[in-house]
């Protein structure tokens, strides 16, 4: 899903674009995943890959991964890019829909995710970004979503470790975000002195699949500032 970016932004910044544990080629562990643990997966590729600091970012779920990082690792962390997510811990309410989610994908697989899904590109999305979005679902095992979900539902609150974070800030939300609205992107932009905030028009909770150039355009303005 980030295709539209590696792509083109990779003459100015080396992508490093891992599939998460449970998604993708990376087989899922045991239990709910903690967004604690996926930050740890990725701090050990960085490890591996002799990386010392890099801009950590990520859409929803990648969001939450990339807090956890800088909970985890703050200096590792030389600027931060949150899309389409939030820095609150989920309420009673939502960790409820999350159990029902992960017992219904696991009990009748992974394809019960396309209609609960709906929501995640905006009503001016194409039928091929629809299409895209279906074959990136299906392509996942049912035991990564669920373990995914649970994970998710136990991830704290982000409030505090950003409030600590001094470094460039970009936060991008897509207009038609109907999952983490723009109000949530707004709250995590004023928390960080200088942070960037980018709202997109014509896009949902995916905006860097919906609207890659705008997203590009928001991104490389971040790489221009650590470079000048």
């Amino acid at each position: 899903m980030f295709e539209g970016q590696w792509t083109a932004l990779s003459g100015r910044a080396r992508f490093v674009v891992p599939d998460l544990r449970g998604f993708g080629h990376s087989p899922p562990g045991t239990g709910p995943v903690e967004m604690g643990s996926l930050a740890d997966d990725v701090l050990g590729l960085l490890d591996h890959l002799g990386i010392a600091s890099a801009v950590v970012g990520g859409v929803s779920m990648g969001g939450y991964v990339s807090m956890a990082l800088l909970r985890n690792d703050p200096g590792r962390v030389r600027a931060l890019v949150l899309a389409d997510t939030q820095m609150s811990a989920d309420d009673a309410a939502v960790r409820d829909t999350r159990e029902a989610i992960a017992q219904d994908v696991l009990a009748n697989g992974t394809g019960v995710m396309v209609p609960r899904s709906a929501g995640l590109l905006s009503p001016a999305a194409s039928d091929a970004q629809r299409a895209q979005m279906v074959r990136w679902i299906l392509g996942n095992p049912p035991e990564g979503i669920a373990a995914a979900e649970r994970g998710m539902a136990i991830r704290p609150d982000a409030r505090d470790i950003l409030a600590r974070f001094a470094g460039p800030l970009l936060v991008v939300v897509g207009k038609e975000d109907v999952l983490t609205p723009p109000a949530k992107a707004r709250a995590i932009a004023e928390l960080v002195p200088g942070a960037e905030l980018v709202e997109i028009a014509g896009a949902g909770h995916l905006s860097n699949v919906e609207q890659p150039e705008a997203f590009n355009a928001a991104l490389g303005r971040l790489l221009d500032r650590l470079s000048a």
